[in-house]
């Protein structure tokens, strides 16, 4: 399965691009803050998997987390999305 594939297979299932922007601390430096971006296939409105990441992040690094914001987007909607039943020409 190509990449491609792999995400239309996905987006066929109601996942959509999210985007999230981590705004965490620095360890060394807590007063100072860095910020991170996410981005990945999930499941709107509950983000299961950005919700795994964060859980990951909360438990393996230093940084502690400030704020997230989330952003997603729907790539493909009914309108747009068509099966072509039509033989197509290779030359």
């Amino acid at each position: 399965m190509t990449r491609s594939t792999g995400e239309l297979e996905l987006m066929l299932r109601d996942y959509r691009l999210t985007t999230a922007e981590i705004i965490y601390r620095l360890p060394d430096h807590p007063v100072l803050l860095q910020s991170y971006v996410w981005q990945e296939f999930d499941l709107a409105p509950k983000f299961p998997t950005l919700k795994k990441f964060l859980e990951f992040w909360n438990r393996e690094l230093d940084g502690k987390i400030h704020s997230v914001k989330v952003m997603h987007a729907e790539l493909i909607t009914p309108a747009e999305f068509k099966l072509v039943n039509a033989p197509i020409v290779i030359h």
